[in-house]
């Protein structure tokens, strides 16, 4: 959506009208919605290294997956695949929010915009409750990355590979969780002094896209590893 500029009028005591300048929109830009852009493309290119970050652990899991199948496809039953769909779930739906959030900051439906933020928060928080259960089996079991490991009764070895895969992936993608909810807050706080309408709402379009981004990478993520066949 287009987010053209608006401008207050004032007059001097010499009677001549000025415009006055939007706090909101940076000096270096013309118009919001040439800052909206050149902000989508900034984030457009931060989600690419993303994407890169994550594709390289992708690689590395499907290459050690190839070396050792039995040792992988024997630790993912340790995993919890109801908790792993209710975690897919939540962010799914988060997902959701999250796109309501932004068509509310558009339409200049505050109150809504609020709501919105909220719920997304919310599912975040319980998402990485839900992850911190499952942490804490883990940890109980003894199945744990690398040297750490220490799970008694292994039928097949090296499974200490998948688990130390496991937490480097959603370690990673659990702190990329706690980033999108401080983002999230600081959007939450500005929407209720009232800060974005239609004309701007970068900040909520950006935090948007990058929420979407670790949906995206948990939606990979789950079938990966509580899905192997």
């Amino acid at each position: 959506m287009n987010q053209s500029i608006t401008a207050d009028h004032k007059t001097d005591k010499h009677g001549e009208v000025h415009s006055a300048h939007d706090p909101r929109l940076q000096h270096h830009f013309a118009t919001f919605e040439q800052q909206l852009d050149a902000s989508k493309i900034g984030m457009w290119l931060f989600l690419a290294t993303e994407v890169l970050l994550f594709g390289g652990l992708f690689v590395g899991f499907a290459l050690q997956q190839s070396a050792h199948p039995a040792a992988f496809l024997e630790a993912h039953h340790h995993l919890d695949k109801t908790l792993g769909a209710l975690n897919t779930v939540v962010l799914l739906f988060s997902s959701f929010t999250m796109v309501m959030a932004v068509h509310s900051a558009a339409t200049n439906k505050q109150k809504a915009l609020i709501r919105y933020l909220l719920i997304t928060l919310v599912c975040a928080g319980i998402f990485l409750v839900v992850k911190g259960f499952e942490y804490h089996h883990k940890w109980e079991e003894g199945l744990l990355p690398g040297k750490f490991y220490s799970h008694k009764g292994d039928t097949v070895p090296n499974q200490f590979i998948f688990f130390s895969f496991y937490f480097m992936m959603t370690g990673l993608h659990g702190i990329h969780v706690i980033g999108g909810m401080i983002a999230i807050t600081w959007t939450l706080l500005k929407a209720r002094k009232g800060v974005f309408d239609s004309t701007y709402y970068t900040p909520v379009d950006l935090v948007g896209l990058y929420w979407h981004l670790v949906d995206l990478i948990w939606i990979y993520l789950f079938p990966l590893l509580y899905l192997i066949t």
